[in-house]
């Protein structure tokens, strides 16, 4: 494989191909329409299905009709269009289908705007839809992680007949980085023993998410909770730097955690041993390794472009053991390096470490 220079937006629509995605339904919104560009030549040249639905309302339905079939589907979208899709989400994980959505989150409430945010941190990992269940959530921080998280997130959906979201953001899919796409992988051409594809020969098959029954959909809830169980134990990804050492520490992930990376060395360059974690996850959330290191250094900070949405489950994590600062951007404004570490020295200061 040789290195070429991509836009985020086309790197995981070119790795969606390559990992042998044979759908796609969407609908253009900023600040993603290039992979809906992107992928309207590269699907039709290579004999597959892409077809722009009238919203994003009907995409998802056609994305929901696709996975109960049995081929490898995605769609991609930002904030508003992820909004319209919640009662999708919902039918798809009733029916454990596997589903792939990339969200490039940009600013709101509401239009809001076209810059990065990370304002869709709660509806991802906590209310993607009504019902108890959970979508897998990643979470990548440069268009390399872009491109890989591509053919985790469609393994993981066919390993556990679930919904996973790519959870980037305005700046990761309009950056321009060197990358490595994956070489092309052949469609896959069996069904799975579960899909609807016709019953000629056999018994029918039913995929459904309505059991008027309330002892049936009960027990449908309990058999997602304890497959929810199974990919918590399994599943949660992070990555650690520089935390052996560390006194304080910061959390962030996708954009700010690439920003927080260059935090930390500045940091470490002034004479402070600072870490970072950055989740890949957001669901399941790597809530175990925040609380083993809440108990080993003097302080912790988290920075999100949002109000401080991952602050709420670092807090659960870390039950007071330290202290937490936060800092936050929104409206589309992305923290930079010098703020942040702006707040590290505050934080320092606060517990008495450090001298700026």
């Amino acid at each position: 494989m040789t290195k070429e220079l991509l836009k985020g937006n086309v790197a995981f629509a070119e790795a969606a191909v390559r990992y042998g995605v044979q759908a796609y339904f969407g609908y253009p919104i900023t600040p993603q329409s290039e992979a809906l560009e992107h992928l309207s030549g590269r699907m039709i040249d290579e004999g597959r299905v892409f077809l722009q639905a009238e919203s994003e309302v009907a995409a998802i339905n056609m994305v929901y009709g696709a996975a109960c079939a049995g081929v490898r589907v995605m769609a991609s979208t930002s904030g508003p269009g992820f909004s319209l899709m919640a009662e999708g989400f919902s039918y798809i994980a009733g029916s454990e289908v596997p589903v792939v959505v990339v969200n490039m989150m940009r600013g709101g409430p509401g239009l809001g705007n076209i810059q990065p945010s990370q304002s869709d941190y709660f509806f991802m990992t906590k209310s993607a839809g009504h019902g108890d269940f959970h979508a897998i959530v990643l979470a990548p921080a440069n268009v390399q992680e872009l491109i890989d998280m591509m053919g985790l997130a469609f393994d993981l959906a066919e390993k556990y007949r679930t919904l996973v979201f790519v959870a980037g953001d305005g700046a990761l899919g309009q950056m321009m980085e060197s990358a490595e796409l994956p070489p092309m992988q052949p469609v896959r051409t069996e069904r799975p023993d579960w899909a609807v594809t016709g019953n000629a020969g056999r018994e029918s098959r039913v995929i459904t998410s309505l059991y008027l029954d309330p002892d049936q959909l009960e027990e449908l809830n309990l058999h997602l909770q304890r497959k929810l169980a199974v990919i918590k134990a399994n599943e949660i990804r992070w990555q650690e730097y520089q935390t052996d050492d560390a006194d304080l520490l910061l959390i962030a992930y996708g954009t700010v955690g690439r920003i927080c990376l260059s935090v930390m060395r500045e940091a470490r360059q002034q004479g402070l041993k600072v870490g970072l974690l950055r989740p890949q996850t957001l669901w399941p959330f790597a809530e175990a390794r925040i609380a083993e290191l809440a108990g080993r250094v003097r302080g912790i900070l988290v920075a999100e472009m949002s109000a401080g949405q991952m602050l709420e489950d670092v807090e659960r994590a870390v039950k007071g053991k330290v202290p937490i600062r936060f800092h936050g951007r929104m409206g589309g404004n992305m923290p930079m390096v010098d703020e942040i570490l702006a707040e590290v020295w505050k934080l320092a200061a606060e517990i008495g470490i450090g001298e700026q």
